[in-house]
């Protein structure tokens, strides 16, 4: 098995690993709220998808008992 004949500085081996970071996911704008959320997944803030309401958000949950009551 090959060995490497000296050591690599730290700077060198800073260099290398400085890009692993993490890369933010894209975002879009939802046609019914306008909050930012992940293309092709539901918007958390209405619950809508593709125009229909998919999820009932905990928000309008509470606006209906409260209308209701």
């Amino acid at each position: 098995m090959a060995l490497p004949k000296r050591k690599f500085s730290r700077g060198r081996r800073d260099k290398r690993r400085a890009n692993w970071r993490l890369t933010l996911g894209s975002l879009t704008r939802c046609p019914q709220c306008a909050k930012a959320m992940r293309p092709h997944r539901v918007c958390p803030g209405c619950g809508f998808y593709r125009g229909r309401q998919v999820v009932v958000v905990r928000e309008q949950r509470a606006k209906k008992a409260a209308s209701a009551a």
